[in-house]
């Protein structure tokens, strides 16, 4: 029974396997193509807010299997992929049930196939309308000063939405306000209005607007309910006492009231103003008041203004008070008096009511009548008035400002520096009075004319700057209100120092001196406050060879005879006490050459002539000795050769030739030997010669090879002349061959 089951089951698996491997090779086999897709709206492209769409995409596919192949098929909306199905049919569908604003925009679908895919052309959906927007209020009863909210929204649209919203007064119909708001990630906005003053029935629109670029699609307006509203406070109302005609004296007050609902949020601030400035205010009830007594100084125009947080009312009135009497006037009769003159004032009211009188100063009662008279000593200035007074009502005058001037005192100059100053630099100059009315003013004069003024209002000195270039002369003068003359100071004499400018060297005459003659040298400056130190130098020496201090701006070094030791270069300093630097203050480099006298060129070429003319003469002679010596040796060199005998009558050895070059003795002798004898016999030096033979033993081996016997030696000896001296020439001859 197991093995026709195992045989069977075999059988079915061969034949699955087989049907599976048929079924794969025809699937290899099979070929495939997209002929055309395509994408439809209907009912059509263009349709109504709200109206449902149906975008249908159709897929054309040939193939070589039985079966339709499966494939992809994918919707866009302005290339972002809104459905991805599978199928095998040639058709699918996207469907939109209430068709928005925000659903238009460019559709198209895609079909893909294994590794082909197709695309149809886009199309635009154009969705038209918009639904009306919703609205929406907090509250149907407002206050004054609170705030009514507003809601307004488009369902089923989608952000980006622009919303206009307005507030509106029922009766008559007129725009409150009106708000506009871009609403970027919501399809509502909630907006506040405030609950104004002439607010009293209102209602709110609201209109909404989408836009695409391609297309704006705008909404009806939509009207909220009815808002009433209800005042918070009041308008302020004035209350004037007394009532009727106002006249000074009387008791003046001023009250403003206003009436507060309980519903009202916060208690109102009430104030009342005359033109801008407060003069009562409370924040606490429903009133405030102004209390004074009535002067002409209060009328005016009045306000007041009642202000919460949100809200504000203001209410005004005109209060006119009658003039009991005119305002006092004080007169004077002069408003600058000089110190111990006689000050008068006197203190009026025009028409000359019966009135009670006070003149004061600075709040100090001078007098209590009408006129004070007083000869002054210089402190009595200061701001006058005076007061009137007519039963409770009092009145003060004018302000009069009394100057009283006290003599001034001589000013005293002075400076901050030494007594001279260097040119260039600046030089404080002070002036003080230390007595006289303030303000004083100084004015600075050098010589006569006027520098710079300066005005004081207290005694502390005036301080002037100058810059002084020679020796000057300065005064202060110093003047206030009083009617004296100025006051002038002592003068104030200030030495200015010049520094020394521009050294120069020069040397008179000529830079080229003759020795035994006087060397002027002068060093001079352009400009320099004496005294000035002028220091001489030569060549590199550090230390000057003449030092002077003069006050003039030239000094003059002389040499009276000089000598070749003044030549070289010089140059000079100076400088004085107003110099920084030495620098500064060096002057040129000067040459100057020393030669000779002329007398003293003519000794010495004298002098070197006759040297000269001597070398010469001896010169000359030695020549002449000379060739007379030169003459005589050839005859000496022609006679026969005489042994020399030393003084123990021994030969002496004939020397070689160059044993002779040792001695002096040069090739010239045998030259001489080798002249005629008629030159030796021409030669009258030569009369007396003597001939004596000498004996010469043979020579050492190692100084003659190959002599024999004895040599014979002739000397020559010649008498020389009585004025000359004796001279002795000798010459020795050998035979080397003994013949």
């Amino acid at each position: 029974m197991w093995s026709v089951w195992s045989q069977k089951s075999t059988m079915w698996l061969g034949a699955l396997l087989t049907l599976l491997l048929c079924s794969r090779l025809q699937s290899q086999e099979n070929s495939f193509t997209i002929n055309s897709i395509h994408m439809e709206s209907l009912p059509q492209w263009r349709v109504q807010n709200g109206q449902s769409v149906h975008l249908q995409c159709t897929v054309d596919i040939s193939t070589t299997s039985l079966k339709r192949p499966q494939h992809q098929v994918l919707f866009y909306k302005d290339d972002v992929v809104l459905r991805n199905v599978s199928s095998v049919k040639n058709a699918e569908s996207f469907f939109i049930s209430q068709a928005r604003v925000h659903d238009s925009g460019m559709y198209k679908c895609t079909v893909l196939l294994n590794n082909k895919k197709k695309t149809s052309e886009e199309s635009r959906l154009l969705v038209q309308g918009m639904p009306k927007p919703k609205v929406t209020l907090d509250k149907r009863e407002a206050i004054e000063g609170g705030v009514v909210t507003v809601n307004c929204s488009v369902p089923g649209e989608r952000a980006p939405i622009y919303f206009k919203v307005e507030k509106f007064e029922r009766d008559p119909k007129t725009i409150k306000l009106t708000k506009e708001k871009n609403s970027l990630e919501q399809n509502f906005v909630t907006v506040e209005f405030p609950i104004g003053e002439q607010d009293y029935v209102l209602y709110f629109t609201c209109q909404a607007s989408i836009s695409l670029g391609f297309q704006t699609e705008t909404s009806e307006t939509t009207r909220s309910e009815e808002v009433t509203v209800t005042e918070s406070f009041s308008t302020p109302r004035f209350h004037v006492s007394p009532r009727g005609v106002i006249t000074e004296g009387d008791q003046l007050e001023i009250k403003c009231t206003i009436q507060v609902t309980p519903l009202a949020h916060e208690t109102p601030e009430i104030i009342i103003q005359k033109d801008k400035a407060i003069v009562a205010h409370s924040s606490r009830g429903s009133e405030v008041a102004y209390s004074a007594m009535a002067m002409v100084e209060h009328n005016g125009n009045y306000t007041c203004k009642v202000e919460s947080s949100r809200l504000s009312k203001v209410n005004s009135i005109v209060v006119n008070i009658t003039e009991l009497f005119p305002k006092p006037k004080l007169e004077s009769s002069s408003v600058r008096v000089d110190q111990g003159e006689r000050l008068d004032l006197r203190c009026s009211i025009p028409g000359a009511p019966p009135a009670n009188f006070t003149i004061e100063r600075e709040g100090t009662i001078m007098s209590l009548g009408q006129n004070f008279t007083k000869i002054t000593d210089g402190w009595e200035s200061g701001t006058y008035t005076c007061s009137a007074g007519v039963g409770k009502v009092v009145k003060k005058s004018n302000a009069v400002q009394i100057k009283v001037c006290g003599n001034i005192s001589k000013p005293r100059i002075f400076h901050d520096t030494k007594s001279e100053i260097i040119k260039g630099q600046a030089v404080r100059i002070s002036c003080q009075s230390e007595n006289g009315t303030s303000p004083i003013t100084y004015y600075l004069l050098r010589g006569s004319d006027i520098l710079e003024n300066i005005t004081k209002t207290s005694n502390d000195p005036a301080v002037f700057r100058d810059n002084p270039t020679e020796d000057a002369d300065y005064k202060c003068v110093a003047d206030n209100c009083h009617s004296h003359l100025e006051a002038s100071s002592e003068a104030l004499s200030i030495k200015v120092i010049a520094p020394v400018h521009q050294v120069k060297l020069s040397i008179l005459r000529n830079s080229e001196v003759e020795t035994g003659k006087e060397i002027v040298l002068q060093c001079s400056v352009t400009e320099g406050t004496g005294p000035i130190t002028y220091r001489f130098y030569k060549d590199k020496d550090s230390k000057p060879f003449h030092q002077t201090i003069s006050n003039d701006t030239q000094v003059i070094w002389y040499k009276e005879q000089a000598s070749k030791e003044q030549e070289g270069q010089y140059y000079c300093i100076a400088f004085n006490k107003a110099s920084v630097t030495l620098s500064s203050s060096h002057s040129n480099v000067l040459m100057v050459k020393v030669f000779l006298a002329s007398w003293k060129k003519v000794l010495i070429t004298v002098v070197v002539l006759g040297v000269v003319i001597g070398a010469l003469i001896v010169g000359a002679k030695c020549y002449v000795l000379r060739k007379a010596k030169a003459k005589q040796m050839p005859v000496e060199m022609s006679r026969p050769a005489v042994p020399l005998l030393k003084s123990n009558n021994e030969k002496v050895a004939e020397p070689s030739s160059e044993a002779n070059s040792h001695y002096g003795y040069n090739d010239e002798v045998g030259n001489h030997a080798m002249k005629q004898p008629n030159e030796s016999k021409a030669d009258p030096v030569n009369s007396d010669v003597e001939y004596t033979e000498v004996e010469v033993s043979p020579a050492e081996p190692h100084q003659v090879l190959g002599t024999r016997g004895t040599d014979t030696v002739y000397s020559e000896i010649r008498k020389a002349e009585p004025r000359s001296g004796e001279h002795r020439y000798s010459r020795t001859e050998g035979s080397l061959d003994g013949s």
